[in-house]
């Protein structure tokens, strides 16, 4: 009989970052749809979920994508939400189920997201390529850069985006960043629980395509002190009318509402988020919500295109790197669309 490997995938419950945990269920037949999926239930009491004396919880798959490192391309990755032993509730560590509930209340508007993922790659306890004592040169040549003096882990960048393409990740893009050993990938522009989810598998495929290289990602966003650029995950955030002729007046009639709300977005837009958002480097100081066109020193840049065509979207620069895009996205379609 035919099988093939399903790479169940979720959201664990450490705080105050959270982190992906996988394993694989292997499965008669052929894949035929994510309704084929079965449910399964993992050990709570190992992923700061549940206590040992009642440890089961469900995994119920919502999205299911080729996995590109397997096989023939039969296998696949399963994302999964995470329910209590009841199968029937959302765990408090699943942000995707609030998010599902604002997204259907949204849909009509026709959300788009874009996601900016920062990224600093480690080999052992520094940064990739930096020298074993000291620092590199200061910042200035990395961003887009070429060669080897100046650009780091490359190789890992490339198969990483050849695996997103072919899993069927919306991935548009990848830079090298204003810190050596920093990069950038791009996901969208899709509504908000496709683009959260397609984050999440791309973080998972970094990670696990890191082991066969000895290199490491993390999404600290301050993961070197000092003279050296954070690492945030920029949220390009648009609807329908935004796009339209005439949207600039709705792009700026956001403002007020995401300024009042300016605490809130904060609270949810990464841990340690504080020693990136300082007003050097590219951010705005964390206290303080300001915007300004084709301004990257502001809370809220309206990219130049946009400002001149009168018309487009507008780029949240406050998430940090290890934000939740479920937690992300939620926000900003609830101040922005729903109050």
């Amino acid at each position: 009989m035919r099988k093939y490997k399903a790479e169940y995938i979720w959201i664990d419950g450490q705080k105050p970052t959270a982190k992906l945990r996988s394993k694989t269920k292997i499965i008669d037949g052929d894949f035929k749809g994510l309704e084929s999926l079965p449910e399964w239930t993992f050990d709570g009491s190992s992923t700061y979920q549940a206590e040992g004396k009642s440890s089961d919880l469900a995994l119920k798959p919502v999205r299911a994508v080729i996995n590109p490192l397997r096989g023939d391309g039969r296998d696949y990755l399963v994302l999964c939400e995470v329910f209590n032993s009841d199968g029937k509730t959302p765990h408090p560590s699943n942000t995707r189920a609030p998010l599902r509930a604002v997204a259907e209340k949204t849909k009509a508007l026709d959300p788009w997201f874009g996601l900016e993922q920062e990224y600093t790659l480690f080999e052992g306890n520094r940064p990739l390529g930096w020298p074993d004592h000291g620092f590199p040169a200061p910042q200035g040549g990395y961003y887009c850069g070429v060669g080897s003096d100046e650009v780091f882990g490359r190789e890992l960048v490339e198969a990483h985006s050849e695996a997103c393409m072919r899993a069927g990740i919306h991935i548009v893009g990848t830079n090298a960043e204003v810190m050596p050993a920093q990069w950038e990938f791009q996901v969208g522009a899709i509504g908000p629980l496709e683009v959260s989810d397609e984050l999440w598998l791309a973080r998972w495929l970094l990670y696990r395509m890191g082991e066969e290289f000895g290199i490491s990602a993390t999404l600290h966003p301050k993961p070197v002190k000092g003279d050296w650029n954070g690492a945030g995950c920029h949220t390009n955030f648009s609807t329908k009318a935004m796009r339209e002729p005439g949207g600039m007046q709705i792009i700026e009639a956001a403002m007020p509402k995401l300024k009042a709300r300016h605490e809130d977005h904060i609270k949810v837009y990464g841990a340690h988020n504080t020693e990136r958002l300082t007003g050097l480097h590219e951010t705005a100081p964390i206290n303080v919500f300001r915007w300004g066109s084709s301004d990257r020193g502001s809370s809220i840049r309206i990219p130049l295109q946009t400002q001149a065509q009168g018309y487009g979207y507008f780029e949240d620069r406050r998430p940090a790197a290890n934000m939740d895009p479920y937690e992300v996205t939620r926000i900003l379609l609830e101040t922005v669309c729903l109050l």
